[in-house]
């Protein structure tokens, strides 16, 4: 088996660059909800020392000193650009794995081996050409490898944008400099414990005794080290990626409207579900909440554990059990973050039905399909409920004052060119 690992080049910043060329080569980051922290960073701004996450307001003067540009998060802009890439490499594979807005997994097996590189290299100039995103792709026997393969198809120029692990002697080359830390599967827990025992390359901890990672590290950590191994086991289509799914946003005037709050809640949730359904997981249980300032003496907090009858990924029913139970339990105050976490996560097949449930499940279920199926056909959810938030409202809760226009999902900020 060999895997491919297509990974987007700065995907934000490579958005916001499609349509304003001049910014190549200038330092640019893009910043998240309310413009607070910067959550993507070129090559350019990184190298001025802009670290991932840093706040804004405490990077001021190194922005202006450098001339730095930076843009508010565009999600629109960005979802769309993300579904003309994967609609792309779907072609290219009879398997695709979409791990993130900007990476996919796909399988390459109907490819022979010797052809591999070339191959992807013309898939990455179409990408670039077709779309206007570079992308960096890496293809090794796990997908684990292809992560690590991808990481230096970026950093390499001489890779042409593809670096091929098809041996062992390429693995041990590329393990052998590559950052415990940096691999795929290991978190800030896992890369403490390796590194107290003295491991701090991937080649290290390939060629650990697998009698120790049994001791050390949980079925994660093993699975990861078969993977450096050339052992494929991780399977991202059948396995829960997350126990919990969350959507969260701080205000930037504070919200004492209910129907205001009810409508971001309905959104948040509608998020929540469309990620539940990605996995094939349903939840059992839901919480919702809303704060006042944390920096007042007396913050208010509404906060509710809502446990469904029977365990579902159907949005409409998770919306009608979230303004069931808000409308009971409203308080009135200014709040200033509000969020919807989805727990008791599971998959789907592994459903208990109730005896006494009268929902009509097949109704709904079938409805879903038909709304996922024209989201998935537009690229983008171009129906909404009513209940759900508007655009024009977005700018009333949230600070974007960087926000760039969403040139190929709304025909009123389309780029206009004026020809003289």
């Amino acid at each position: 088996m060999m895997y491919a690992l297509c990974d987007c080049n700065n995907f934000f910043v490579s958005c916001e660059r499609l349509f304003r060329p001049e910014l190549e080569h200038r330092p640019v980051v893009v910043l998240s909800g309310n413009d607070g922290c910067v959550v993507a960073r070129s090559e350019e701004a990184k190298q001025i020392g802009i670290k991932m996450g840093e706040p804004f307001f405490q990077i001021q003067d190194v922005a202006k000193k450098h001339d730095v540009v930076a843009f508010s998060s565009n999600f629109y802009l960005y979802g769309d650009l993300s579904n003309r890439v994967m609609r792309l490499l779907a072609q290219h594979t009879p398997l695709l794995e979409q791990y993130s807005i900007d990476e996919a997994f796909l399988q390459v097996d109907h490819i022979p081996i010797e052809q591999l590189k070339n191959y992807f290299e013309q898939v990455v100039r179409t990408i670039r050409q077709w779309v206007g995103i570079p992308v960096s792709i890496g293809i090794a026997p796990t997908k684990t490898l292809a992560k690590v393969a991808s990481k230096y198809a970026k950093r390499y120029p001489a890779y042409h944008g593809v670096c091929l692990m098809d041996d062992d002697t390429k693995r041990a080359k590329a393990l052998e400099t590559f950052p415990i830390k940096d691999v795929w599967g290991i978190g800030r827990r896992m890369n403490k414990r390796l590194e107290g025992e003295g491991i701090k390359t991937a080649w290290q901890f390939a060629q650990t005794s697998s009698l120790l990672v049994k001791r050390w590290l949980h079925k994660p950590g093993w699975m990861t080290w078969q993977e450096l191994n050339g052992i494929d086991c991780v399977d991202i289509a059948n396995r829960v990626e997350h126990q919990t799914i969350s959507k969260t946003r701080t205000f930037q005037t504070a919200v004492s409207d209910r129907t205001m709050l009810e409508k971001v809640w309905v959104d948040f949730m509608v998020h929540c579900a469309d990620k539940l359904r990605q996995q094939s997981s349903v939840c059992n249980q839901f919480v919702f909440f809303a704060h006042t300032s944390r920096f007042q003496n007396d913050m208010q907090v509404l906060h509710q554990v809502v446990t469904l009858p029977v365990a579902t990924d159907i949005t409409t029913e998770l919306v009608t059990n979230l303004l069931q139970v808000v409308r009971a339990q409203w308080r009135s105050y200014p709040y200033k973050r509000a969020g919807v976490v989805l727990t008791s996560i599971m998959p789907k097949h592994g459903v208990q039905q109730s005896l006494f449930d009268e929902r009509s499940r097949e109704r709904d279920q079938r409805l879903q399909q038909v709304m996922d199926a024209i989201h998935q056909h537009h690229g983008a959810p171009v129906l909404q409920l009513g209940a759900q938030i508007l655009p024009s409202d977005i700018p009333k809760i949230t600070k974007q004052e960087h926000r760039s226009p969403r040139y190929t999902t709304h025909i009123n900020e389309i780029l206009t060119l004026k020809v003289e």
